[in-house]
């Protein structure tokens, strides 16, 4: 279950957003999350599977539906496998944060704001 801290993380966004149970793992889907300029399209839904024991047990990796590339046409590394979850395919971006993770301290706040800079620093490793 999503604590009320985290939907108010999630509602801090000003983006829907919907979680759901699966394989043990708690997931949310935030719609119409923006992209960072030169990435198309401009908007895509994320979703984070949080895994038991979140927070204190890092997540890893996100998804995008629909898949982003840049405006150029250039494929981010890292990002070209696609997984099924919750009946749609995702775009997959394997990023790790496990080693940077600081159990009781890190949270969902933490953790969109390192999918941010993910984002941005995909658009400034294609340029």
């Amino acid at each position: 279950m999503l604590s009320a801290r985290d939907h108010s993380i999630l509602s801090a966004l000003g983006e829907s957003y919907r979680v759901f149970d699966e394989d043990g793992f708690l997931v949310i889907i935030i719609d119409g999350f923006s992209m960072p300029t030169g990435m198309v399209p401009q908007k895509s839904a994320v979703l984070v599977r949080l895994p038991p024991g979140f927070p204190d047990a890092a997540p890893d990796m996100f998804w995008l539906d629909p898949s982003v590339h840049g405006t150029d046409g250039r494929i981010f590394p890292g990002t070209e496998a696609s997984q099924d979850f919750i009946g749609r395919s995702w775009q997959r971006w394997s990023r790790h944060i496990q080693q940077e993770w600081r159990p009781g301290i890190d949270n969902l706040a933490t953790y969109m704001a390192y999918i941010r800079r993910c984002l941005d620093h995909a658009i400034g490793v294609a340029a």
